[in-house]
């Protein structure tokens, strides 16, 4: 009889034993395992986001969209929507347009995620993450002070006076391509005293009619910027060299443009 007391004694503490063992397993099991370290993540718990901010990421994509001349003569505007991977970093890679707008409109897009500021990145169970990202990138071809849409007009369209508006068949583009024109502009850019003191930059929009001879007239501005860069802009328009015209039909032909001059500090 004194030998079961021993052997119950053991028995009980071999129970429990086994009994803290299963515990700790299953706290083992119910432990979240760690991130990978090289896995993209699109559902994270802390999101990555801009340094600065998401106001101030939105304005720097307004600030440094350069339309393109093509797209603008077509008449073309919508959202591109790029793709991009936040690293662990801050930095981006991997970008690129999901769903294709325009192979200019995609370019100017892919151009500005890739030139903007770096990211605070992605957190996920307390370590840092890669993280999948969308950013819609909006292109919207600005309206004049009635109201109308500065761009090319479509075929059969009427002017207020009457006049039938007619789509070129060979739409106006500057002497020597689009990218040599705004080389241009850069060239001959006088930085108003007033916006380098502000440090103001962004874009002035202007508007203008390619004549038949090539000479860009009528300039105007139809977004503004102010402390001197308006008439800047408005100076570089009247002083910029002639564009190759219009045609319809074989013929030289008059069009609108619009297009932004870009002032960058």
């Amino acid at each position: 009889m004194p030998l079961l007391r021993p052997l119950r004694c053991l028995s009980l503490l071999l129970l429990m034993s086994a009994a803290g063992f299963s515990s700790v397993q299953a706290q083992q099991k119910l432990k979240a395992p760690k991130p990978n370290a090289d896995e993209i993540y699109d559902t994270v718990g802390q999101p990555a986001v801009p340094v600065g901010g998401v106001e101030a990421y939105a304005q720097y994509l307004a600030d440094n969209q350069q339309y393109p001349t093509g797209a603008l003569q077509r008449g073309v505007q919508g959202t591109a929507p790029v793709t991009f991977v936040v690293e662990k970093s801050g930095v981006i890679s991997n970008v690129a347009v999901t769903q294709p707008l325009d192979p200019e409109l995609d370019q100017e897009a892919i151009r500005l995620i890739k030139g903007g500021p770096k990211w605070t990145p992605a957190q996920h169970r307390g370590a840092k993450v890669r993280q999948r990202v969308t950013v819609p990138v909006s292109f919207a071809i600005p309206a004049d002070e009635s109201g109308a849409t500065a761009a090319a007009a479509p075929a059969g369209a009427t002017t207020p006076s009457g006049a039938t508006m007619v789509k070129p068949d060979e739409p106006a583009r500057p002497v020597g391509g689009t990218e040599a024109f705004f080389t241009w502009i850069q060239e001959n850019q006088k930085y108003p005293t007033l916006a380098r003191q502000r440090k103001v930059e962004g874009r002035v929009m202007m508007e203008f009619i390619v004549e038949k001879d090539g000479s860009l007239v009528e300039p105007k501005v139809i977004k503004r910027l102010g402390s001197g860069l308006d008439e800047e802009a408005l100076r570089l328009i009247k002083a910029a060299p002639k564009w190759t015209p219009a045609r319809y039909k074989g013929q030289p032909m008059k069009q609108k443009m619009v297009l932004p001059v870009v002032f960058q500090l």
